[in-house]
Formats: structure tokens, C-alpha cells, sequence
């Protein structure tokens, strides 16, 4: 059997692995943009979580497909969870067409679902989405935000659901996005290799592992991906419950009026993100904690800039903004951000420390996710589908 490199043996790159995973929890975020150098397991964490996803199957994804508008009906879903868009992938190959053969000699009209059709309910991954052509940027991107797909051709209207988790990566040295495509991206973040050398031997240690004996290398971690599938399902079912106060919308638009976003699209995916991120870590509520680390993903690539500054500086930028909300440049984290119940099981190891700007979302996500795995020793294999 084909093995993927699984998503929970990745060293290191926490933000990314968390990004991914809040947009698992909350499709509505928007998706995620990952710019960075090449060879940072950008494709190998989209393919990891594509591969957990199908194997325990945390998210919910239907069979079928149902059509409206001038062809009504329905059509199968096929293929793997994860979609990945081609850049030479034509207008009708994303969108679907009217199969034109069928219209020639049966005289029946038929729908050739498209990419966007085959992505519901799962992850539609563009490799290298600057240099994709812009009016099919365009396309993508008003999908991921209405969850529809409208087809028109020939004369023929077909609207169908398209709800997907839109995961795009670039590099920046080969070419940018257009600030306007940039601001529909609802989290942007930017990787580089790793500099630590224990992570580093660490990294090549394991891929050898896994090109050695990748059946033997995958059964190591699936208590770990089984875990990370349960905390999913989890998030998932509490999102809704989670409690966004005032305190932290005035926070949110406090934010995103000192870093100048233009709209207020900042703000929903911002409070949308805190929502996800505090689901996934099982606290109750949204705090300044969960804010802080999501404007770190939501606000570099919004800051209005002159086109000169990458997105280093214009992190750096956000970094300054975070810090200074709230009154002052540091941040207490709020005690319960982890606890997972009313019975204080999981203390929070960041109590009464002062972290410059709040923590990062990946140290939030992972650490909880440490604490969950020392108090739930031998996840039961069962839950492997």
C-alpha cells in the first residue's frame, strides 16, 4: 500500500501544521497561503493532513454531489480528499463543463464535474499559486468564500456546493500575488528550513526511516495521528459553543484598526481564527491569548505597504501592532487556555509568564497537544478507518 509521510512526523514547522489544521476545524477561515523556501515540507504537511484526514476521517464529506439550476441531479464524488490544481489546468477543467459529446449524439445534456466539484468537502491544494493566471485565482477564491461553484455555458446555468480547504504555497522569490487576491487568503504565513541541528539531523533521520520501510516508519505514529484526528473531530463539534466575549472583539477590532486593514475582513477571520484555535486547544472561550496568536497569521499580508517590504517586514510590522494592543507590549497568557473541563486536569504551563505580544499559535496548539498525549496514553487503534 502507498504511504504518505505522515503529518504527525514532521519536526518542527508548528505554524504551519497549525494553520492547516484550524482551517480543518473551520473551512470558513478561508484557507492558508504558505510562502517559503523550497524544501520546508510545505507539500508533505498538506499531503500528511490530507492522508489523516482520509484514514480516520474527523470531517464529515459527502457521496454525492447535488446540482441546481438548469440540470438538476446529482454526481458522485470521486477521487482522494485532497485535489491538487495543475498550473496548466483550464477555466472548464476547474469549474466543470457541459459534456458537448453527449449534447452531439444522444441530444442529452450532461455535466462534466470539474476540480472544484471533486474538492468538496476536502482540501484543494495550488502549488505555486502566483504564477497560476489571475482570472483563475479569481475563481478559487470567490468559491472558497460563497461555497458555490456557478457554471455558466452554452447558454446553461449549474450552480453546485463547493466547501473546501483551500491550501495555496509560493515563493516569493519567483513572483507576488496581487494585494486584492492576497486579502481573500484568510491566513498567510511564511516558512524557512529549520536552524536548529538536533531538528535538523532529526528531519533526516526520520526520512530515512520512512524511504527505508515506509509501512513499518507510518505505524510508529499512528497513535499520534489518531489523536490529532480525535482532537479535530472534537474542535469541530464544540466550535460553535465556543464563547467570543467583548473583551476580545474589542480586542480583534482594536487590532485590525491599528494595523490599517482596509475592510473588515481582517476582523471576521481574525475572530473566526481565535474561535478555531480556542475549539481545538479545548477552552471555553476566545481570550487575548488566542486573538494574539491568530493576527500573527491574519494581519502581515493586510497591512497596507508600499510593495516594497516583504513579508518578513510586514510580519515585523504586525509584530509591533500585536504587542502594543491591550496596553503595553506584553502579553500575560490568560489562566485556562488549556483546560480542557471544569476539572483543572491540564494546568497551563504558561501561567504568570509574560510573553512579548501573547504565544504563538503553534506553541499553543502542540503543547496542549503534548499534555493530551501524556493523559490519554495508547489511543485505541479501532478508531483507524
Amino acid at each position: 500500500m502507498y504511504r504518505v509521510y505522515p503529518f504527525s512526523a514532521l519536526v518542527g514547522q508548528e505554524d504551519l501544521k497549525t494553520a492547516l489544521l484550524l482551517c480543518a476545524v473551520d473551512p470558513g477561515i478561508g484557507g492558508v497561503l504558505i510562502q517559503g523556501d523550497k524544501g520546508t515540507a510545505k507539500t508533505t504537511a498538506v499531503r500528511g493532513l490530507a492522508a489523516l484526514l482520509e484514514a480516520y476521517k474527523p470531517l464529515p464529506r459527502e457521496e454525492s454531489l447535488v446540482l441546481a439550476g438548469d440540470m438538476p441531479g446529482s454526481v458522485p464524488l470521486r477521487g482522494s480528499i485532497l485535489t491538487e490544481l495543475p498550473l496548466n489546468a483550464t477555466e472548464d477543467r476547474i469549474t466543470g463543463s457541459i459534456h458537448l459529446e453527449s449534447i452531439l449524439k444522444e441530444g442529452t445534456r450532461r455535466f462534466e464535474p470539474g476540480l472544484l466539484a471533486q474538492a468538496h468537502g476536502g482540501i484543494l491544494y495550488v502549488d505555486e499559486v502566483n504564477l497560476l493566471e489571475s482570472h483563475l485565482v479569481d475563481i478559487l477564491l470567490d468559491a472558497a468564500a460563497t461555497g458555490i461553484n456557478r457554471v455558466e455555458r452554452e447558454g446553461i446555468s449549474i450552480s453546485h456546493p463547493s466547501q473546501f480547504i483551500l491550501v495555496g504555497t509560493m515563493n516569493p522569490e519567483e513572483g507576488d500575488l496581487r494585494p486584492q487576491f492576497l486579502d481573500r487568503f484568510g491566513f498567510t504565513i511564511f516558512i524557512s528550513g529549520l536552524h536548529d541541528l538536533e531538528e535538523r539531523k532529526e528531519i533526516v533521520s526520520r526520512r530515512l526511516d520512512f524511504d527505508a520501510d515506509p509501512e513499518v516508519f507510518s505505524t510508529r505514529w499512528d497513535e499520534d495521528e489518531a489523536l490529532t484526528a480525535e482532537m479535530l473531530k472534537k474542535a469541530r463539534e464544540n466550535l460553535s459553543k465556543i464563547e467570543v466575549p467583548d473583551s476580545s472583539r474589542h480586542l480583534i477590532a482594536d487590532l485590525c484598526s491599528r494595523a490599517g486593514v482596509m475592510g473588515h475582513r481582517a476582523d471576521i477571520t481574525l475572530t473566526k481564527g481565535a474561535r478555531a484555535l480556542a475549539a481545538l486547544v479545548e477552552a471555553p472561550s476566545v481570550t487575548a491569548n488566542h486573538v494574539k496568536a491568530m493576527a500573527r497569521f491574519v494581519l502581515p499580508h493586510r497591512i497596507p505597504h508600499s510593495g516594497v517590504e516583504g513579508f518578513k517586514d510586514l510580519a515585523d510590522r504586525a509584530e509591533q501592532v500585536i504587542g502594543g494592543a491591550g496596553g503595553g507590549g506584553s502579553a500575560q497568557v490568560e489562566t485556562g487556555s488549556f483546560v480542557p473541563g471544569d476539572d483543572g486536569s491540564l494546568d497551563d504551563p504558561y501561567d504568570n509568564t509574560e510573553i512579548p505580544g501573547g504565544a504563538a499559535a503553534g506553541s499553543l496548539v502542540f503543547d496542549h497537544f503534548k499534555k493530551k498525549r501524556l493523559t490519554s496514553p495508547g489511543i485505541p487503534q479501532g478508531s483507524r478507518k
